[in-house]
């Protein structure tokens, strides 16, 4: 017998309460804490949103200052770490890179008292994913061991000095990739983030937690839509020529990736702040043929599906922009969404019940056991 598909990926199942992010009944805003990912991302930096997760509320000035310096105290990595990144192939998925770092540290750095203990490893792993990441990318593409304690306060700032090293970073890239970072940070119960409050409710470790969010975003359902999104736009060299493709794989029934969300029916708030980012960026580069091509495959998804682009569309193009390697673009969604991962893993925590749903049995009625003699 078949599994029922009644409640198939568990699609409007209430799975727990949370206080950290909601989308609204008419899926046209998503808040943190009760603040508008609008205006967050219009005035807010990515470590004012890291601190709201993770203490519940903003930062004054002083508090800000002084989480953005022990931020920056926490990216370099320790030299077995970095041993252990080198040994790894520089052809690995770089996902496979973010998990196997992260488990590294945990080995090295241990979570010994989690009620204590929490709150430091969850900045630690906000301030050196970005170390861990392009540690083994400039050892492998340049051959150089980086110091990747940067100074730089912000995190956008610090991991496109890590990408470029000498190369001039201009103040308007440094905010598009913050804002990304906001964006990405948090989600409510998506499938990463219900897996780290998962192994958490086992009273596991915050490392094994994140590994295991790290783990669910790899899959291409969740993450990796924005390198697929990319790898799609790229494929054209004209408006009119991504028109005629993207009806050709409509016809086709082919999956268009960057489009429709689950909770998101009349559009992706992320994605409208990104498509601004993205445009701001083709002036800067001077592009006329991407941003044309993005407009057209949007107008030609609604006009054909009506259907919305989601974060990841736009998202991939402010990277392409940023001359971030498209295979970095789901590890950027780590960077940034390990800290409502964190958020999660806290709030598990501290009201925590084993999380063990249930499953409908569906296989074969009870039956006798036939000895080997038996059996045809």
């Amino acid at each position: 017998m078949a599994p029922s598909s009644k409640a198939s990926g568990l699609a409007g199942v209430v799975a727990g309460e949370t206080a950290i992010s909601a989308v609204d009944r008419e899926g046209l805003d998503l808040t943190y804490r009760g603040y508008s990912i609008r205006d967050l991302a219009s005035q807010a930096t990515f470590e004012e949103v890291v601190y709201l997760l993770l203490y519940e509320k903003l930062p004054t000035e002083e508090e800000l200052r002084f989480f953005c310096q022990d931020l920056v105290r926490q990216r370099g990595l320790p030299p077995e770490v970095c041993q252990i990144l080198e040994r790894l192939p520089g052809s690995a998925n770089p996902m496979d890179i973010l998990r196997t770092g992260c488990s590294a540290l945990g080995a090295f750095e241990p979570e010994r008292d989690p009620e204590r203990d929490q709150w430091k490893v969850a900045k630690r792993l906000v301030a050196c994913f970005p170390s861990i990441l392009l540690y083994w990318h400039r050892f492998h593409r340049d051959g150089q061991r980086i110091e990747t304690a940067t100074g730089e306060p912000r995190t956008a700032a610090h991991f496109l000095s890590l990408l470029r090293g000498e190369r001039e970073i201009s103040p308007l890239e440094v905010r598009a990739l913050d804002v990304s970072l906001i964006l990405y940070a948090e989600h409510e119960f998506n499938a990463s983030t219900f897996t780290c409050r998962t192994i958490a409710s086992t009273l596991s470790d915050f490392y094994s937690a994140v590994t295991g969010g790290i783990g669910a975003l790899r899959g291409p359902l969740h993450g990796g839509a924005n390198e697929a999104a990319m790898e799609l736009i790229l494929r054209f060299k004209t408006p009119d020529e991504a028109e005629e493709g993207i009806c050709q794989m409509l016809q086709r029934k082919e999956l268009v990736m960057g489009f429709g969300h689950r909770v998101y029916k009349k559009g992706d708030p992320r994605s409208r702040v990104l498509k601004e980012w993205a445009q701001k960026l083709a002036e800067l580069r001077a592009d006329q043929r991407l941003f044309p091509i993005c407009e057209r495959i949007e107008k030609v998804m609604f006009r054909e599906k009506q259907l919305y682009p989601n974060v990841d569309f736009y998202g991939a193009l402010t990277y392409y922009f940023l001359g971030i390697p498209i295979p970095m673009f789901t590890p950027l969604f780590v960077i940034a969404r390990v800290a409502g991962w964190s958020a999660h893993i806290m709030e598990q925590r501290a009201h925590n019940r084993l999380i063990r749903p249930m499953g409908e049995y569906v296989g074969p009625s009870p039956r006798p056991y036939v000895p080997m003699h038996a059996r045809s």
